[in-house]
Protein backbone atom coordinates (compact mmCIF):
# COMPACT_ATOMS: atom_id res chain seq x y z
CA UNK A 1 0.00 0.00 0.00
CA UNK A 2 1.43 3.38 -0.98
CA UNK A 3 1.78 6.46 1.20
CA UNK A 4 -1.17 8.24 -0.43
CA UNK A 5 -3.46 5.35 0.45
CA UNK A 6 -2.21 5.16 4.03
CA UNK A 7 -2.50 8.87 4.73
CA UNK A 8 -6.33 9.12 5.04
CA UNK A 9 -6.39 6.09 7.34
CA UNK A 10 -3.63 7.57 9.47
CA UNK A 11 -5.48 10.87 9.66
CA UNK A 12 -8.61 9.10 10.87
CA UNK A 13 -6.70 7.17 13.53
CA UNK A 14 -4.82 10.19 14.90
CA UNK A 15 -6.58 12.67 17.22
CA UNK A 16 -7.76 15.89 15.59
CA UNK A 17 -6.04 18.43 17.86
CA UNK A 18 -2.31 19.12 17.83
CA UNK A 19 -2.21 18.90 21.61
CA UNK A 20 -3.68 15.40 21.62
CA UNK A 21 -1.33 14.27 18.84
CA UNK A 22 1.73 15.56 20.68
CA UNK A 23 0.56 13.91 23.89
CA UNK A 24 0.03 10.64 22.04
CA UNK A 25 3.45 10.74 20.38
CA UNK A 26 5.36 11.86 23.50
CA UNK A 27 3.42 9.51 25.75
CA UNK A 28 3.97 6.53 23.46
CA UNK A 29 7.65 7.40 23.08
CA UNK A 30 8.17 7.79 26.83
CA UNK A 31 6.31 4.57 27.61
CA UNK A 32 8.28 2.69 24.95
CA UNK A 33 11.59 4.03 26.26
CA UNK A 34 10.50 3.27 29.80
CA UNK A 35 9.51 -0.28 28.86
CA UNK A 36 12.82 -0.79 27.02
CA UNK A 37 14.79 0.47 30.02
CA UNK A 38 12.82 -1.80 32.32
CA UNK A 39 13.38 -4.78 29.98
CA UNK A 40 17.13 -4.12 29.89
CA UNK A 41 17.22 -3.76 33.67
CA UNK A 42 15.24 -6.95 34.11
CA UNK A 43 17.51 -8.83 31.68
CA UNK A 44 20.59 -7.59 33.52
CA UNK A 45 19.00 -8.65 36.81
CA UNK A 46 18.27 -12.10 35.40
CA UNK A 47 21.85 -12.46 34.17
CA UNK A 48 23.21 -11.35 37.53
CA UNK A 49 20.90 -13.77 39.32
CA UNK A 50 21.99 -16.63 37.05
CA UNK A 51 25.65 -15.82 37.56
CA UNK A 52 25.16 -15.64 41.34
CA UNK A 53 23.32 -18.96 41.39
CA UNK A 54 26.04 -20.72 39.41
CA UNK A 55 28.77 -19.30 41.63
CA UNK A 56 26.95 -20.27 44.79
CA UNK A 57 26.27 -23.72 43.37
CA UNK A 58 29.93 -24.17 42.42
CA UNK A 59 31.08 -23.19 45.93
CA UNK A 60 28.30 -24.92 47.86
CA UNK A 61 28.10 -28.40 46.26
CA UNK A 62 31.62 -29.62 47.25
CA UNK A 63 31.10 -28.49 50.86
CA UNK A 64 27.64 -30.02 51.14
CA UNK A 65 28.68 -33.34 49.58
CA UNK A 66 31.79 -33.50 51.77
CA UNK A 67 29.63 -32.81 54.84
CA UNK A 68 27.23 -35.62 53.94
CA UNK A 69 30.20 -37.94 53.34
CA UNK A 70 31.56 -37.24 56.83
CA UNK A 71 28.26 -37.63 58.66
CA UNK A 72 26.93 -40.99 59.83
CA UNK A 73 24.03 -42.19 57.68
CA UNK A 74 21.50 -41.71 60.50
CA UNK A 75 22.42 -38.01 60.97
CA UNK A 76 22.32 -36.96 57.34
CA UNK A 77 18.54 -36.39 57.24
CA UNK A 78 18.79 -33.80 60.02
CA UNK A 79 21.27 -31.74 58.04
CA UNK A 80 19.40 -31.80 54.72
CA UNK A 81 17.07 -28.79 55.54
CA UNK A 82 20.11 -26.72 56.51
CA UNK A 83 21.72 -27.34 53.14
CA UNK A 84 18.65 -26.31 51.10
CA UNK A 85 18.89 -23.18 48.95
CA UNK A 86 16.31 -21.16 46.99
CA UNK A 87 17.03 -22.79 43.62
CA UNK A 88 18.31 -26.23 44.60
CA UNK A 89 18.15 -28.74 47.45
CA UNK A 90 19.62 -32.12 48.45
CA UNK A 91 17.52 -35.28 48.65
CA UNK A 92 18.58 -38.57 50.26
CA UNK A 93 17.13 -40.73 47.54
CA UNK A 94 17.81 -41.88 44.03
CA UNK A 95 16.88 -39.63 41.14
CA UNK A 96 13.50 -40.00 39.47
CA UNK A 97 13.14 -41.58 36.10
CA UNK A 98 12.83 -38.76 33.61
CA UNK A 99 13.94 -37.57 30.21
CA UNK A 100 17.47 -36.75 29.13
CA UNK A 101 18.46 -33.13 29.57
CA UNK A 102 17.50 -30.86 26.67
CA UNK A 103 18.15 -27.30 27.79
CA UNK A 104 21.55 -25.69 27.54
CA UNK A 105 21.25 -24.36 31.08
CA UNK A 106 20.67 -27.85 32.51
CA UNK A 107 23.74 -29.22 30.72
CA UNK A 108 25.76 -26.25 31.97
CA UNK A 109 24.67 -26.79 35.59
CA UNK A 110 25.45 -30.52 35.40
CA UNK A 111 28.93 -29.84 34.04
CA UNK A 112 29.44 -27.20 36.74
CA UNK A 113 28.54 -29.72 39.51
CA UNK A 114 30.88 -32.30 37.98
CA UNK A 115 33.68 -29.76 37.82
CA UNK A 116 33.07 -28.60 41.39
CA UNK A 117 33.33 -32.20 42.62
CA UNK A 118 36.60 -32.67 40.66
CA UNK A 119 34.98 -35.44 38.59
CA UNK A 120 35.15 -37.79 41.58
CA UNK A 121 31.55 -38.96 41.31
CA UNK A 122 29.57 -40.53 38.53
CA UNK A 123 26.63 -38.20 37.85
CA UNK A 124 23.25 -39.17 36.42
CA UNK A 125 21.12 -36.21 35.27
CA UNK A 126 17.44 -36.37 34.31
CA UNK A 127 14.86 -33.73 33.38
CA UNK A 128 11.82 -34.13 35.65
CA UNK A 129 9.64 -31.19 34.53
CA UNK A 130 9.71 -28.72 31.66
CA UNK A 131 7.32 -26.08 33.03
CA UNK A 132 8.40 -25.13 35.55
CA UNK A 133 11.85 -26.33 34.69
CA UNK A 134 13.17 -28.92 37.17
CA UNK A 135 15.92 -31.49 36.81
CA UNK A 136 17.83 -33.79 39.14
CA UNK A 137 21.50 -34.77 39.31
CA UNK A 138 22.10 -38.09 41.16
CA UNK A 139 25.40 -39.24 42.66
CA UNK A 140 26.51 -42.03 45.03
CA UNK A 141 28.45 -41.38 48.21
CA UNK A 142 31.40 -43.60 49.12
CA UNK A 143 29.16 -45.82 51.26
CA UNK A 144 26.81 -46.31 48.28
CA UNK A 145 24.02 -44.05 49.63
CA UNK A 146 22.25 -42.05 46.92
CA UNK A 147 22.16 -38.24 47.02
CA UNK A 148 20.13 -36.27 44.50
CA UNK A 149 20.59 -32.56 43.82
CA UNK A 150 17.21 -31.19 42.66
CA UNK A 151 17.63 -27.94 40.71
CA UNK A 152 14.66 -25.57 40.13
CA UNK A 153 15.91 -22.44 38.33
CA UNK A 154 13.88 -19.32 39.20
CA UNK A 155 14.37 -15.61 38.60
CA UNK A 156 15.03 -13.26 41.46
CA UNK A 157 11.62 -12.22 42.85
CA UNK A 158 10.59 -8.58 42.36
CA UNK A 159 9.92 -6.39 45.36
CA UNK A 160 6.23 -5.69 46.02
CA UNK A 161 6.85 -1.93 46.00
CA UNK A 162 8.52 -1.94 42.55
CA UNK A 163 5.28 -1.84 40.43
CA UNK A 164 4.00 1.10 42.47
CA UNK A 165 7.24 3.00 41.95
CA UNK A 166 7.12 2.27 38.22
CA UNK A 167 3.49 3.45 38.02
CA UNK A 168 4.34 6.63 39.93
CA UNK A 169 7.26 7.35 37.61
CA UNK A 170 5.01 6.75 34.60
CA UNK A 171 2.43 9.22 35.93
CA UNK A 172 5.16 11.76 36.63
CA UNK A 173 6.51 11.43 33.09
CA UNK A 174 3.00 11.76 31.65
CA UNK A 175 2.35 14.88 33.72
CA UNK A 176 5.63 16.44 32.58
CA UNK A 177 4.83 15.58 28.95
CA UNK A 178 1.34 17.09 29.31
CA UNK A 179 2.77 20.29 30.79
CA UNK A 180 5.35 20.54 28.01
CA UNK A 181 2.69 20.03 25.32
CA UNK A 182 0.44 22.62 26.96
CA UNK A 183 3.27 25.16 27.04
CA UNK A 184 3.98 24.43 23.37
CA UNK A 185 0.39 24.53 22.07
CA UNK A 186 -1.07 27.36 24.15
CA UNK A 187 0.74 30.10 22.16
CA UNK A 188 -0.45 28.45 18.93
CA UNK A 189 -4.04 28.48 20.17
CA UNK A 190 -3.63 32.15 21.12
CA UNK A 191 -2.32 32.93 17.64
CA UNK A 192 -5.21 31.06 16.03
CA UNK A 193 -7.72 33.03 18.12
CA UNK A 194 -6.00 36.30 17.22
CA UNK A 195 -6.05 35.42 13.51
CA UNK A 196 -9.75 34.50 13.74
CA UNK A 197 -10.55 37.84 15.41
CA UNK A 198 -8.31 39.95 13.18
CA UNK A 199 -9.94 43.32 12.58
CA UNK A 200 -9.79 44.34 8.92
CA UNK A 201 -10.24 47.95 9.96
CA UNK A 202 -7.00 47.83 11.95
CA UNK A 203 -8.82 48.82 15.16
CA UNK A 204 -8.09 45.60 17.04
CA UNK A 205 -5.34 45.23 19.63
CA UNK A 206 -2.11 43.71 18.30
CA UNK A 207 -1.23 40.15 19.20
CA UNK A 208 0.91 39.89 22.34
CA UNK A 209 4.53 39.29 21.35
CA UNK A 210 5.66 37.05 24.17
CA UNK A 211 6.57 33.42 24.66
CA UNK A 212 9.12 31.33 22.73
CA UNK A 213 11.13 32.95 19.94
CA UNK A 214 9.17 31.12 17.21
CA UNK A 215 5.85 32.29 18.67
CA UNK A 216 7.14 35.87 18.93
CA UNK A 217 8.14 35.75 15.26
CA UNK A 218 4.71 34.40 14.28
CA UNK A 219 2.98 37.12 16.35
CA UNK A 220 5.10 39.82 14.73
CA UNK A 221 4.28 38.45 11.28
CA UNK A 222 0.56 38.35 12.13
CA UNK A 223 0.64 41.95 13.37
CA UNK A 224 2.39 43.04 10.19
CA UNK A 225 -0.16 41.13 8.13
CA UNK A 226 -3.01 42.81 10.00
CA UNK A 227 -1.50 46.23 9.31
CA UNK A 228 -1.04 45.47 5.61
CA UNK A 229 -4.56 44.08 5.25
CA UNK A 230 -6.03 47.10 7.06
CA UNK A 231 -4.06 49.45 4.82
CA UNK A 232 -5.18 47.57 1.70
CA UNK A 233 -8.85 47.55 2.73
CA UNK A 234 -8.68 51.24 3.69
CA UNK A 235 -7.17 52.04 0.31
CA UNK A 236 -9.91 50.07 -1.44
CA UNK A 237 -12.58 51.89 0.56
CA UNK A 238 -11.05 55.27 -0.27
CA UNK A 239 -10.96 54.39 -3.96
CA UNK A 240 -14.60 53.33 -3.93
CA UNK A 241 -15.57 56.44 -1.95
CA UNK A 242 -13.75 58.64 -4.43
CA UNK A 243 -15.36 56.86 -7.37
CA UNK A 244 -18.77 57.17 -5.76
CA UNK A 245 -18.24 60.84 -5.09
CA UNK A 246 -17.01 61.50 -8.60
CA UNK A 247 -19.92 59.57 -10.13
CA UNK A 248 -22.53 61.52 -8.19
CA UNK A 249 -21.84 64.68 -10.13
CA UNK A 250 -22.31 63.26 -13.68
CA UNK A 251 -25.27 61.18 -12.48
CA UNK A 252 -26.93 64.28 -11.05
CA UNK A 253 -26.16 66.26 -14.20
CA UNK A 254 -27.56 63.45 -16.33
CA UNK A 255 -30.72 63.36 -14.22
CA UNK A 256 -31.26 67.11 -14.60
CA UNK A 257 -30.86 66.92 -18.36
CA UNK A 258 -33.29 64.01 -18.69
CA UNK A 259 -35.83 65.70 -16.44
CA UNK A 260 -35.65 68.76 -18.73
CA UNK A 261 -37.04 66.66 -21.58
CA UNK A 262 -40.65 66.47 -22.39
CA UNK A 263 -42.47 63.74 -20.49
CA UNK A 264 -42.39 60.48 -22.41
CA UNK A 265 -41.94 56.73 -21.93
CA UNK A 266 -38.27 57.01 -22.92
CA UNK A 267 -37.73 59.66 -20.24
CA UNK A 268 -39.22 57.37 -17.56
CA UNK A 269 -36.98 54.49 -18.60
CA UNK A 270 -33.88 56.68 -18.52
CA UNK A 271 -34.77 58.06 -15.09
CA UNK A 272 -35.28 54.51 -13.79
CA UNK A 273 -31.85 53.51 -15.14
CA UNK A 274 -30.28 56.58 -13.52
CA UNK A 275 -31.90 55.69 -10.18
CA UNK A 276 -30.58 52.17 -10.49
CA UNK A 277 -27.03 53.37 -11.22
CA UNK A 278 -27.15 55.76 -8.27
CA UNK A 279 -28.43 53.03 -5.95
CA UNK A 280 -25.75 50.62 -7.15
CA UNK A 281 -23.01 53.16 -6.42
CA UNK A 282 -24.36 53.82 -2.92
CA UNK A 283 -24.72 50.11 -2.13
CA UNK A 284 -21.24 49.33 -3.43
CA UNK A 285 -19.80 52.00 -1.14
CA UNK A 286 -21.80 50.65 1.80
CA UNK A 287 -20.49 47.13 1.13
CA UNK A 288 -16.88 48.36 1.03
CA UNK A 289 -17.33 50.28 4.28
CA UNK A 290 -18.95 47.29 6.00
CA UNK A 291 -15.69 45.33 5.69
CA UNK A 292 -13.86 47.92 7.80
CA UNK A 293 -16.51 48.82 10.35
CA UNK A 294 -15.05 50.06 13.63
CA UNK A 295 -16.92 48.29 16.41
CA UNK A 296 -15.42 49.95 19.48
CA UNK A 297 -16.07 48.60 22.99
CA UNK A 298 -18.98 46.21 23.46
CA UNK A 299 -22.00 47.31 25.52
CA UNK A 300 -24.33 45.26 27.70
CA UNK A 301 -27.59 45.35 25.77
CA UNK A 302 -31.15 44.32 26.57
CA UNK A 303 -31.98 42.64 23.27
CA UNK A 304 -35.75 42.70 23.83
CA UNK A 305 -35.81 46.46 24.40
CA UNK A 306 -33.43 46.94 21.48
CA UNK A 307 -35.76 45.08 19.10
CA UNK A 308 -38.80 46.96 20.40
CA UNK A 309 -37.04 50.28 19.59
CA UNK A 310 -36.00 49.06 16.12
CA UNK A 311 -39.48 47.79 15.24
CA UNK A 312 -41.09 51.00 16.57
CA UNK A 313 -38.93 53.06 14.18
CA UNK A 314 -40.24 51.04 11.22
CA UNK A 315 -43.82 51.28 12.43
CA UNK A 316 -43.51 55.06 12.79
CA UNK A 317 -42.45 55.13 9.14
CA UNK A 318 -45.59 53.17 8.20
CA UNK A 319 -43.79 49.89 7.51
CA UNK A 320 -45.47 46.51 8.21
CA UNK A 321 -42.94 45.24 10.79
CA UNK A 322 -44.00 43.34 13.91
CA UNK A 323 -42.20 41.96 16.97
CA UNK A 324 -43.15 38.44 18.04
CA UNK A 325 -43.49 37.43 21.66
CA UNK A 326 -40.34 35.98 23.15
CA UNK A 327 -37.98 35.98 26.12
CA UNK A 328 -35.70 38.74 27.32
CA UNK A 329 -31.95 38.38 27.00
CA UNK A 330 -28.87 40.40 27.88
CA UNK A 331 -25.87 40.34 25.58
CA UNK A 332 -22.60 42.24 25.20
CA UNK A 333 -22.46 43.54 21.64
CA UNK A 334 -22.15 46.66 19.50
CA UNK A 335 -25.65 48.19 19.13
CA UNK A 336 -25.01 50.31 16.03
CA UNK A 337 -23.51 47.45 14.02
CA UNK A 338 -26.25 45.05 15.14
CA UNK A 339 -28.88 47.63 14.14
CA UNK A 340 -27.40 47.87 10.64
CA UNK A 341 -27.45 44.08 10.28
CA UNK A 342 -31.11 43.84 11.28
CA UNK A 343 -32.09 46.84 9.16
CA UNK A 344 -30.60 45.19 6.07
CA UNK A 345 -32.46 41.95 6.82
CA UNK A 346 -35.76 43.74 7.51
CA UNK A 347 -35.40 45.91 4.40
CA UNK A 348 -34.76 42.77 2.37
CA UNK A 349 -37.93 41.17 3.77
CA UNK A 350 -39.98 44.31 3.09
CA UNK A 351 -38.70 44.50 -0.49
CA UNK A 352 -39.72 40.94 -1.33
CA UNK A 353 -42.63 40.20 0.99
CA UNK A 354 -44.07 43.60 1.90
CA UNK A 355 -43.95 42.79 5.65
CA UNK A 356 -41.56 41.38 8.21
CA UNK A 357 -41.54 39.99 11.72
CA UNK A 358 -38.66 40.08 14.21
CA UNK A 359 -38.32 37.45 16.91
CA UNK A 360 -35.88 36.95 19.81
CA UNK A 361 -35.16 33.46 21.14
CA UNK A 362 -32.50 31.53 23.04
CA UNK A 363 -31.53 28.13 21.66
CA UNK A 364 -30.66 24.98 23.62
CA UNK A 365 -26.98 25.93 23.82
CA UNK A 366 -27.87 29.29 25.42
CA UNK A 367 -27.07 31.34 22.32
CA UNK A 368 -29.21 34.41 21.73
CA UNK A 369 -30.74 34.33 18.24
CA UNK A 370 -32.65 37.06 16.40
CA UNK A 371 -34.91 35.89 13.55
CA UNK A 372 -36.27 38.09 10.75
CA UNK A 373 -39.25 36.31 9.17
CA UNK A 374 -41.24 37.00 6.04
CA UNK A 375 -43.84 35.30 3.84
CA UNK A 376 -42.24 36.16 0.52
CA UNK A 377 -41.29 33.81 -2.32
CA UNK A 378 -38.33 32.38 -0.41
CA UNK A 379 -35.04 31.20 -1.90
CA UNK A 380 -34.23 27.83 -3.51
CA UNK A 381 -32.39 25.61 -1.05
CA UNK A 382 -29.33 25.29 -3.28
CA UNK A 383 -29.03 29.10 -3.40
CA UNK A 384 -29.27 29.88 0.33
CA UNK A 385 -25.49 30.14 0.78
CA UNK A 386 -24.84 31.82 -2.57
CA UNK A 387 -27.15 34.80 -1.94
CA UNK A 388 -24.84 35.91 0.87
CA UNK A 389 -22.16 36.64 -1.73
CA UNK A 390 -21.97 40.17 -3.18
CA UNK A 391 -23.94 40.92 -6.36
CA UNK A 392 -25.53 37.46 -6.40
CA UNK A 393 -29.08 37.82 -7.67
CA UNK A 394 -32.02 35.48 -8.11
CA UNK A 395 -34.44 35.52 -11.02
CA UNK A 396 -37.32 36.12 -11.23
CA UNK A 397 -38.42 36.27 -7.59
CA UNK A 398 -35.79 38.79 -6.52
CA UNK A 399 -34.93 40.59 -9.76
CA UNK A 400 -33.76 44.13 -10.41
CA UNK A 401 -37.38 45.18 -10.78
CA UNK A 402 -37.62 45.04 -7.00
CA UNK A 403 -34.95 47.71 -6.74
CA UNK A 404 -32.23 45.56 -5.19
CA UNK A 405 -28.58 45.41 -6.19
CA UNK A 406 -27.62 42.04 -4.70
CA UNK A 407 -25.61 43.59 -1.86
CA UNK A 408 -28.06 43.82 1.04
CA UNK A 409 -27.51 40.30 2.39
CA UNK A 410 -23.76 40.44 1.65
CA UNK A 411 -23.49 43.64 3.73
CA UNK A 412 -25.45 41.99 6.54
CA UNK A 413 -23.11 39.00 6.36
CA UNK A 414 -19.97 41.16 6.66
CA UNK A 415 -21.39 43.20 9.51
CA UNK A 416 -22.39 40.02 11.36
CA UNK A 417 -18.84 38.71 10.99
CA UNK A 418 -17.54 41.99 12.40
CA UNK A 419 -19.72 41.29 15.46
CA UNK A 420 -18.40 37.77 15.76
CA UNK A 421 -21.93 36.53 15.03
CA UNK A 422 -23.29 34.09 12.49
CA UNK A 423 -25.92 34.69 9.79
CA UNK A 424 -27.94 31.84 8.29
CA UNK A 425 -30.90 31.66 5.92
CA UNK A 426 -33.60 29.00 5.73
CA UNK A 427 -36.98 28.62 4.08
CA UNK A 428 -40.07 28.54 6.29
CA UNK A 429 -42.81 25.99 6.20
CA UNK A 430 -45.75 27.45 4.30
CA UNK A 431 -43.48 29.79 2.31
CA UNK A 432 -41.20 32.64 3.18
CA UNK A 433 -37.67 33.17 4.42
CA UNK A 434 -36.11 33.10 7.88
CA UNK A 435 -32.85 35.00 8.43
CA UNK A 436 -31.20 34.22 11.78
CA UNK A 437 -28.46 36.22 13.49
CA UNK A 438 -26.71 34.00 16.06
CA UNK A 439 -24.89 36.20 18.55
CA UNK A 440 -21.63 34.74 19.85
CA UNK A 441 -21.64 33.96 23.57
CA UNK A 442 -19.11 35.97 25.59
Amino acid sequence: MNTAARSPLLQRLLPRTLRARLLLILGAGLLLAYALAFALLFAERMDATRTMMLRNLYEDVPVSVALLESLPAQQRAAWIPRLERRTYRYLLRAGQEGMPLTSTRAHQVTMLIDEALDHRYSLRARAVSARPERYEVELRLKDGAPVTIEVTPAPMPLATWLPWVLALQGLLLSACAGMAVRLATRPLARLATAAEQMDLAGQGAPVAQDGPAEVVMAAQALNRLQSRVAAHVAERTQILAAISHDLQTPITRLRLRVEAWEASAAQDKLLADIDQISQLVRDGLSYARSATVATGPALRLDLRSFLESLVADYQDAGKAVQLADGPSALHSTHPEVLRRVLQNLIDNALSHAGSAQARLRVDEAGTACIDVLDRGPGIPDDQLAAVLQPFHRLEPSRSRSTGGTGLGLAIAQQLAQALGAGLSLSNREGGGLQATVMLARR
